[in-house]
């Protein structure tokens, strides 16, 4: 999850955990009565709407920023300018929706520009998106991207920033199509400044946001637009077996008790938000005093300290035995989420270079997700190798600190592969 939702009281922080399903098809709410999308809502997606300046920083001012929050500032290179941009979209069930996102340009005068989609890691709170956040760490990769010489684009998600309703929390198939239509947002505003995207695009993501990279990266390269060409995935620390891997380790004690806590009811609000048909009312999942404010805890306007401190230290404290019954015997439309959830490492063959990057011993999404990652790719002929981060540690998270270390290694490598 984002910094702001760091757990102090268990000396750990929560973090981003998650995300599959990597099928670019839209998914969502009320699944069998979704409606096609409509030609007009197909063409309108990723219109941008407007563009907010959102700052200049020099060189010598990024590499001093990036710093105070632990950020490597070894490829920092130039100068950047920040806007906030919102486009147009389609939501869970395909309807034309707004989203919004953080862009960043590097100023160093090159007029066409390769882009780089950073996807971030979980927040439940609209203020924590990468074009709302005002500490580093949530547009730190971006800026981080920018710097070095990319056009980076990072969306905020559907729900947050400045988009409109209830974030639906790992569904890949808006994230995949969030990611995308700020791709094509970015490439409409690029001009206005006397830029152009050239086409290449690399992709990365941090913990919910690895698997959206993987949705994204599908989606490129299956021609999902054609001005846009996949040229290498770097997904970090993702939750990408949810099914098999993450869901046990957050009711077996292997994830610290207050951060299941949260990533289950997280879970559990946002798929029957999306899915429907887990729960008729929270109070059969969730226990009181806890199920009269659960959903409200997760719909974007809850600080996510108080969302922590709102909710029970244990499982055990927040789940009825239905709940239970619903996370460790999945079954209806929760199994099929799942399924498909756990689709993101081996329904599609990637024909690009591919990293997969990882921390041992990861506190949140633990590290056997990305192992099974790497081999699904393999089971299909892909060589996935895997990149151990090393020991950073932010927050007294693992996780966490998976990101300032991945991202510092995967903009080295995307740089050498420009």
């Amino acid at each position: 999850m984002s910094r702001r939702l760091k757990i102090a009281a268990a000396g750990a922080a929560g973090a981003a955990i998650i995300a599959a399903g990597a099928v670019p098809a839209l998914a969502g709410e009320g699944a069998k009565d979704r409606p096609a999308v409509t030609h007009e809502q197909e063409a309108a997606r990723g219109q941008l709407i407007s563009a907010r300046y959102l700052g200049t920083r020099s060189a010598e001012e990024v590499r001093a920023w990036l710093a105070t929050e632990g950020f490597d500032a070894s490829s920092v290179r130039y100068g950047v300018d920040s806007y906030r941009l919102i486009y147009r979209t389609v939501d869970a069930r395909g309807r034309a929706t707004i989203a919004s996102g953080l862009f960043v340009l590097p100023r160093n005068g090159e007029r066409k520009l390769p882009a780089v989609s950073y996807t971030h890691g979980t927040t439940s709170y609209i203020g924590d998106a990468p074009s709302m956040a005002q500490d580093v760490w949530g547009p730190g990769p971006a800026v981080t991207y920018g710097a070095a010489g990319f056009a980076a684009a990072a969306p905020d998600y559907l729900g947050l920033g400045e988009g409109p309703g209830v974030h639906p929390w790992k569904d890949v198939p808006t994230e995949t199509s969030a990611s995308l239509d700020m791709l094509r947002a970015a490439r409409q505003f690029a001009p206005r400044e006397h830029r152009e995207l050239d086409g290449r695009v690399f992709v990365t993501g941090f913990s919910q946001g690895a698997s959206s990279a993987l949705g994204l990266a599908r989606a490129l390269q299956d021609g999902a637009d054609p001005h846009f060409r996949l040229r290498a995935v770097a997904p970090i620390s993702g939750g990408y077996d949810f099914g098999g891997v993450e869901l046990p380790a957050l009711l077996d004690g292997r994830v610290d008790a207050k951060t299941s806590v949260a990533y289950l009811s997280y879970l559990l609000t946002s798929w029957n938000r999306v899915h429907g048909g887990i729960y008729g009312k929270p109070s059969e999942v969730f226990k009181e005093p806890y199920a009269s404010h659960v959903e409200k805890y997760f719909d974007g306007t809850t600080p996510g300290q108080v969302m922590l401190k709102g909710l029970p230290g244990t499982p055990d404290e927040l789940l009825t035995a239905r709940g239970f019954e619903v996370l460790r015997h999945p079954s209806g439309t929760f199994a099929k989420a799942l399924q498909v959830d756990g689709e993101v490492c081996t329904a599609w063959t990637p024909r690009v270079p591919l990293r997969l990057y990882k921390i041992t011993n990861d506190d949140q999404a633990v590290t056997a997700n990305t192992d099974h990652c790497a081999a699904g790719f393999r089971a299909r002929g892909v060589d996935a190798p895997v990149v151990d981060v090393g020991d950073k540690v932010y927050g007294g998270s693992r996780h966490l600190g998976s990101n300032l270390a991945g991202t510092a290694l995967a903009v080295r490598w995307f740089a050498g592969l420009r």
